[in-house]
């Protein structure tokens, strides 16, 4: 069962994470997008940004090192092999673009137990290089129970 005292914890920001056009581009061909904004250079600046835009859901990469972060926190109890993804959400200032650096800081804001089953809910607020909010990915992870504890 996951520590419900991990509620409120703020894990130390991520290393800063460069943005690649390319890494931008092979995202958005792996999401099946179909906008040139997301792989062409000056279809992009035609519409305004400095480089192709990321998808929306590009913010998971970023948000990537810091649910490791709590992944790898023994006081936590998070058993990532019972780890089910339950749900995502994105609240954006602006788009991310190739060649933003950005960082991110994890908040715990939720700990539910139900049925045995734990419920996390994550929030990565992410930042560019001049401290400005980007986006706020929000995860809720479902930590199934041992099979013990659902007898």
């Amino acid at each position: 069962m996951v520590n419900p005292e991990i509620q409120g914890r703020v894990y130390p920001s991520t290393a800063p994470y460069l943005v690649g056009r390319e890494k931008v581009r092979e995202f958005a061909r792996a999401v099946l997008s179909a906008s040139p904004l997301h792989v062409d250079p000056e279809a992009a600046r035609a519409a305004g940004f400095a480089d192709v835009v990321a998808p929306p859901t590009f913010a998971v990469v970023v948000q990537e090192a810091t649910l490791a972060q709590l992944l790898a926190d023994d006081e936590a109890g998070v058993d990532f092999s019972r780890v089910v993804h339950g749900d995502q959400r994105f609240t954006y200032t602006r788009p991310i673009v190739a060649g933003d650096e950005l960082t991110a800081t994890l908040t715990i804001t939720a700990v539910k137990q139900l049925g045995g089953h734990s419920m996390v809910t994550a929030s990565s607020d992410v930042v560019d290089a001049q401290g400005e909010h980007v986006v706020t990915a929000i995860s809720t992870l479902v930590v199934r129970a041992a099979e013990e504890e659902n007898a």
